[in-house]
């Protein structure tokens, strides 16, 4: 098989075949991310991209689900998608869903037609970082896109009958400004579709911008148990039925949920930890994070 570079995927992809679509990331400007800083955008050439169906034909000839790497495949053209897309089926008869990592900036440039196309040939299941939707935190960030462009391309998704995930990430919108961004948030994810909800808590790493403002004193942090309210104030405003998963790493306290079934349990269960434990102990855990892979 061909990796280069950083390979990531989602947790929820862990039983999915993985092979590289592409490698880096079209943007490398988000201020929080160091993942693919050193990394541009590459896309792996149909030689290489056979060669690697190949071997999983040969290995497993019956996968069901493939997961293309890469911080952003969706980024490339219908055209590229269309062709890597129905050469997965000259190899994988029994392949039925073909998912990956993708920006609010590569629906874009594709129009709802290609969309329906594309979900026809098998791509669905696309992971977005929107981390946000609150246009000030977005800024922040440096996401490079609006609220309104969230809500305006993922509409184009639910045309098309794409299934997509979000990522909300608490403490992006810095110290006294959490509970806006949930409020917000919740609101503009409360008008679309996401299958389910993955949320982290923002960890500064030292080769970031976020963690230069921060150093700088530019971005103030926010706190541990700000981040657990902040995170139960997006639970109580969203107003769609969606599974929430924060139980990465980077959450102090890991809590799932299948909204609204189940808001008023893990509100509960997150207040109970905010009265129960102290802040530096919270903290402690934050500084001793040294990825979150």
């Amino acid at each position: 098989m061909h990796f280069t570079g950083r390979t990531w995927r989602p947790p929820y992809e862990a039983y999915s075949v993985i092979m590289q679509a592409t490698a880096g990331c079209t943007y490398r400007k988000c201020r929080f991310c160091n993942l693919y800083k050193d990394e541009c955008f590459r896309m792996s050439p149909m030689e290489e991209f056979e060669e690697d169906l190949a071997e999983i034909k040969r290995y497993q000839p019956y996968a069901r689900r493939l997961f293309w790497t890469g911080a952003n495949p969706f980024a490339m053209s219908y055209e590229n998608l269309k062709l890597r897309a129905l050469t997965v089926r000259d190899y994988l008869i029994k392949c039925q869903s073909i998912a990956m990592f993708a920006s609010i900036r590569d629906i874009m440039d594709k129009e709802v037609w290609q969309l329906k196309k594309l979900r026809a040939m098998g791509i669905n299941g696309l992971s977005i970082g929107t981390e946000s939707g609150d246009d000030e935190t977005l800024v922040l960030a440096g996401k490079g896109y609006t609220a309104a462009d969230i809500l305006e391309q993922c509409r184009k998704l639910d045309e098309a009958g794409i299934e997509y995930y979000f990522v909300y990430m608490t403490g992006l919108a810095e110290q006294g400004a959490g509970q806006r961004n949930a409020v917000n948030s919740a609101a503009l994810f409360s008008q679309l579709n996401p299958y389910f909800i993955s949320v982290d808590s923002l960890t500064l790493f030292p080769d970031t911008e976020l963690y230069r403002m921060a150093q700088a004193g530019a971005f103030v942090p926010a706190g541990e148990k700000e981040r657990l309210a902040e995170l139960q104030t997006f639970i109580r405003n969203l107003q769609i039925r969606t599974h929430l998963f924060a139980n990465s790493v980077s959450n102090f306290y890991p809590v799932t949920a299948y909204l609204p079934k189940e808001r008023e349990k893990v509100v509960s269960e997150l207040q109970y930890i905010m009265d129960k434990v102290d802040e530096a102990e919270m903290m402690a855990y934050r500084r001793n994070l040294k990825e979150l892979g």
